[in-house]
């Protein structure tokens, strides 16, 4: 999938979780087809109950100098997707230095392991904390700006294949993303007398750090029966995802190109979900 080179020249995009991973590759590619970028991460430990090393100020310094090499400008904060007051004046400074807000890739989230009956309540509050209700507050604080740019826009909400069916081991995350979809879809209604579309999509094994190969091997060691609710991918059956080939997926769905999508959900799971 590909789209034209400039094709969103004098936009902005606004992409959370943009120090590493899917985020940076969502912000490059964005630069790369003329979007100036609002970059957020929280760049710290989000909680002691995700385990996977997170993302640092060097990173995202490092998503900046990318997206500058790309010839775009951007602004980068270390933000919280929980803290409301923040992401609200983070906006309101990208609109005052860019003049506008067109694209919002809400990409933020966390991931840990644990069956329903034992994970801790820490656990369940952050992974639904962050990447629920800290969507939910990345929209809250981007609408208004691009209500009032009125030059309609995109909204591409980051789920997963764990949004579009069952994943034993990591239910609350499953629950959140899950609850990513509603949101998207109701969004999608109210957003369209505005011309702003809103779509999620349904990353399946992408290779970030969110991955930790040891914690699936010991859940699927203690639950062998588990290995079936995660399949191999047909067109690549061995080996993960890129970043940047989910990055095509989001370029697509900011520009015009997927202009009669929105309420749409759009595996980016080489075919895994049809097992």
């Amino acid at each position: 999938m590909s789209t034209a080179a400039g094709s969103l020249q004098g936009r902005v995009a606004f992409i959370t979780g943009a120090a590493r991973g899917q985020g940076r590759a969502h912000a490059v590619r964005l630069a790369r087809e003329g979007a100036d970028v609002i970059a957020l991460d929280i760049c710290a430990p989000v909680s002691e109950s995700i385990t996977y090393t997170p993302a640092t100020p060097e990173d995202l310094a490092e998503t900046v100098r990318a997206v500058e090499a790309e010839g775009r400008k951007v602004l980068a904060r270390e933000v919280d997707i929980r803290d409301s007051v923040a992401l609200q004046q983070l906006v309101a400074d990208g609109v005052e230095q860019f003049g506008r807000l067109d694209i919002l890739v809400a990409n933020a989230g966390v991931l840990s392991w644990g069956r329903v009956w034992e994970i801790t309540e820490e656990q369940w509050d952050t992974v639904i904390g962050v990447n629920l209700s800290g969507t939910w507050r990345t929209v809250r604080a981007a609408v208004p700006a691009m209500i009032e740019a009125g030059n309609g826009g995109s909204i591409v909400v980051v789920s997963s294949s764990a949004g579009l069916k069952a994943t034993p081991g990591n239910a609350h995350y499953s629950a959140s993303k899950h609850g990513l979809v509603g949101l998207a879809n109701a969004l999608a209604i109210e957003l369209g007398e505005f011309g702003i579309r809103v779509n999620t999509i349904h990353p399946y094994s992408v290779d970030t750090p969110m991955i930790e190969p040891e914690m699936m091997m010991k859940v699927f060691a203690e639950h062998g029966h588990y290995v079936h609710s995660f399949p191999p991918m047909p067109v690549q059956p061995k080996g993960f995802m890129t970043a940047d080939e989910v990055a095509d997926v989001v370029a697509w769905l900011a520009g015009d190109g997927s202009g009669t999508l929105s309420g749409a959900q759009i595996p980016v799971d080489k075919g895994a979900l049809k097992y």
